[in-house]
């Protein structure tokens, strides 16, 4: 059963779906959100994540890239303790130098979707060798998810989804590549 089977009417997984899944986004809080959600996500059920969505928005100080920058080793153990989140030491290392990282891409290319953009269309097996040459704890998995959910690759939704079309007239990069 695919995702837009499955989603519709859920009361977790149905907004996300109907509103997020596939959908572009430009802001740095939201993309570095979707990558702390992918990264934690792995080894778990997507709905853990979204039930635990908003902990992890307080526990990561709203997703603000430089305020997870700047956290410190008591920073690491307040969040291995909370047990609102995923408590994973290699996912919770992740995230903070994975902020750290995104400064330095927010510096050089403006933001993290201009970066996404520099880069953009690669196939699937690039994109994966780029993120984990540039991040930590991205894998295939990760890393396609990641970009899927943002519109970078296709495969969101079904073309016979309702939302399909929604996510084509916010013209996902996907479409837009391809359409080119």
């Amino acid at each position: 059963m695919s995702y837009c089977e499955a989603a519709p009417g859920h009361p977790d997984h149905g907004p996300y779906h109907d509103r997020e899944y596939g959908f572009p986004a430009r802001d740095d809080a939201v993309l570095f959100e979707r990558l702390i959600l992918e990264i934690n996500q792995a080894g778990l059920s997507w709905l853990t994540i979204l039930r635990k969505r908003p902990a992890f928005k307080m526990a990561y100080a709203g997703f603000d890239v430089a305020a997870v920058a700047r956290f410190d080793d008591r920073d690491r153990a307040r969040l291995l303790a909370d047990a609102g989140i995923i408590r994973n030491r290699l996912k919770v290392d992740a995230a903070i130098e994975n902020a750290r990282r995104l400064l330095e891409i927010i510096d050089s290319h403006g933001s993290f979707a201009d970066w996404l953009d520099a880069h953009h269309p690669l196939s699937k097996e690039w994109w994966v060798k780029l993120f984990k040459k540039t991040f930590r704890f991205t894998g295939g998995e990760i890393t396609g998810e990641f970009l899927m959910s943002l519109g970078y690759l296709p495969g969101a939704h079904v073309e016979s989804c309702p939302v399909y079309v929604r996510v084509l007239k916010k013209r996902p990069p996907w479409h837009t590549a391809s359409a080119t």
